[in-house]
């Protein structure tokens, strides 16, 4: 009986040795660290939300709201999601400088850290569009006949064949997307900022956002050739039908004038 109990094992002797192969196997750490992390990560996020809530006081409540529920000077942005913010206060049109028929883009006065938090924090009070990862409207490999077929379809109504800009009603204009970030284009597409539709994933893929980021890179971009001479800023047709009615009447209303004085003078000689 007494060499039975000296060879039973201790209670605790299993759970050693399990302890021992997960530390030499890493998953020691694995069991443990995922759930530290998560906490890590939570508080951060939180602290992020804190920063953008006191900068939103600051610069965005005294016309959306204490809370975004919006005001008579602003709209509301509970669910407008951080895409938008990103896409407002990253072109500068956020904070507005006065109200008017449209915000115009402005110099840009918070730091990209900044930009995340109050997106952040607009983020916490609603569910929408997310901020687009680089992936997403890196328009390399992009199938830009595609998309200029859809920018024409969908776009160009208001922006011009070329993304050149164009005037709208009552003091309000599509601006140029000639030099605009493929990100805010991006996100100008998810949330139709402003008087622009919204084109949500259902309505243009991620695909077909990024042929249309392809097709405005290769309209207006640097290495671009225009074999048709002068592109009156792209405007199209009407531009170009005026110019020729002005410049081409009035040169050969010139030349009839000259050449009538010139006969006369020659009647009187």
């Amino acid at each position: 009986m007494k060499k039975l109990s000296a060879r039973r094992r201790h209670p605790l002797a299993a759970l050693v040795v399990l302890l021992i192969a997960l530390a030499a196997t890493g998953g020691l750490y694995t069991a443990f660290a995922p759930a530290d992390q998560a906490v890590a990560d939570e508080t951060a996020q939180t602290l992020t939300i804190e920063e953008g809530k006191k900068l939103y006081a600051v610069g965005c409540a005294s016309c959306h709201g204490t809370g975004g529920q919006g005001t008579t000077d602003g709209p509301p942005l509970t669910g407008v999601g951080a895409a938008a913010v990103d896409f407002q206060v990253g072109t500068g049109r956020m904070p507005a400088q006065q109200p008017g028929a449209q915000v115009p883009k402005k110099k840009v006065i918070y730091s990209q850290a900044q930009i995340d938090q109050l997106a952040a924090y607009i983020a916490s009070l609603g569910a929408g569009p997310e901020i687009p990862t680089e992936n997403a409207y890196n328009p390399e490999g992009a199938d830009i006949a595609e998309g200029g077929e859809l920018f024409r379809t969908n776009c160009a109504q208001c922006h011009n064949f070329t993304g050149k800009g164009g005037a709208l009603s009552e003091g309000k204009y599509a601006p140029t997307l000639e030099g605009v970030d493929p990100k805010h284009i991006y996100e100008a597409m998810q949330t139709g900022p402003q008087n622009m539709p919204s084109f949500p994933d259902t309505t243009l893929s991620e695909e077909n956002k990024k042929d249309i980021i392809a097709y405005l890179e290769a309209v207006n971009g640097d290495d671009t050739v225009e074999p048709g001479g002068l592109s009156l800023g792209g405007l199209g047709p009407v531009s170009e039908g005026l110019f020729g009615w002005v410049f081409g009447l009035g040169t050969l209303i010139a030349v009839a004038v000259w050449v009538t004085a010139r006969t006369a003078k020659a009647k009187k000689s």
